[in-house]
C-alpha cells in the first residue's frame, strides 16, 4: 500500500506538470475610450458690440474705414468660388468682411438653389447658425444698388429681408450669387450688388446643378468655409 500511495503522488505530480498553466487575468483595467472633445460653436473673434438698428451703420462706417480687405474665399465640397467685394459699396463690404472674421459663415449652407438663377448661402434655421446671429445683433442693411453695379453672372448680391419691409432693407446674414447665363437684370432695383467672382464660376455652376427638394432646398447639404485671401 505505502509503495503504492507513493508510486500515486509521483503520477499526479507528473500530470501536474504537463497540464497547461491557466492564464492569469490581468489587473490592469482597461483603458477607456477618449471622450470626445466638444467644441464649443465659438465665433473666431467676438463681436464689438451687439448690432442693432442704431449701432449698425455708425459701426460698419467705422469698420470700413479700418478694414479694407475685398477679397474673400468660399470654400465648399465642390472646390472654391473667389470673390472681390466692390469698394463703392462701404456698408455690405464691410459687413461681409466683419462676419468672415467673426466666422459667421463658416459652416452654414447653401439653403436655396435655383437652377439657371442663383445660389443663396448664409442663413438658415439651423440652430449653430441661430446662435451665432442672436451673438452679433439683429439689424438690416440699407440699399445701395445706384453705384453702377448690375446682377451680372457672377455678381454676389444680398436679399432683402423676409420682415416687414417696403425700403427693401437688405439681410446682412445672407448673399446670393447670380448663375444666370445673360445675368438677372430685373433685380437691379431691388437689391444691392456688392462684388463678384473672379474664380471658380464653375464650381457656382456645380452647386445650381444639385438635386433640390421642392422648397429649392438642396437634397443634400453644401456647407461652406469663407476667408479673407488678401
Amino acid at each position: 500500500m505505502r509503495k503504492l500511495s507513493i508510486l500515486s503522488i509521483v503520477l499526479m505530480i507528473m500530470v501536474s506538470c504537463t497540464e497547461p498553466p491557466k492564464k492569469i487575468k490581468s489587473t490592469t483595467k482597461k483603458a477607456e475610450p477618449k471622450q470626445k472633445v466638444v467644441k464649443k460653436e465659438l465665433l473666431l473673434e467676438e463681436p464689438a458690440l451687439y448690432l442693432d438698428e442704431k449701432t449698425a451703420i455708425p459701426f460698419l462706417f467705422e469698420y470700413q474705414k479700418k478694414n479694407k480687405e475685398n477679397k474673400v474665399r468660399i470654400s465648399t465640397i465642390y472646390g472654391d468660388i473667389d470673390l472681390i467685394l466692390f469698394d463703392n459699396t462701404p456698408y455690405h463690404r464691410a459687413n461681409f468682411i466683419y462676419l468672415t472674421k467673426l466666422g459667421y459663415f463658416n459652416d452654414t449652407f447653401f439653403h436655396r438653389v435655383v437652377p439657371d438663377f442663383v445660389i443663396q448661402g448664409g442663413n438658415s434655421d439651423h440652430p449653430k447658425t441661430w446662435r451665432k446671429r442672436r451673438k452679433i445683433g439683429r439689424y438690416l442693411l440699407p440699399q445701395d444698388n445706384d453705384k453702377g453695379h448690375k446682377h451680372d453672372r457672377g455678381v454676389i448680391s444680398i436679399p432683402s429681408s423676409e420682415e416687414d419691409n417696403p425700403h427693401k432693407l437688405a439681410s446682412p446674414f445672407e448673399f446670393f450669387i447670380v448663375q444666370q447665363k445673360g445675368g438677372a437684370y430685373h433685380l437691379d432695383k431691388d437689391f444691392t450688388p456688392f462684388g463678384k467672382v473672379i474664380s471658380g464660376m464653375d464650381v457656382v455652376d456645380k452647386i445650381c446643378a444639385q438635386p433640390i427638394d421642392g422648397r429649392e432646398n438642396p437634397i443634400e447639404n453644401i456647407k461652406m468655409k469663407v476667408k479673407i485671401i488678401n
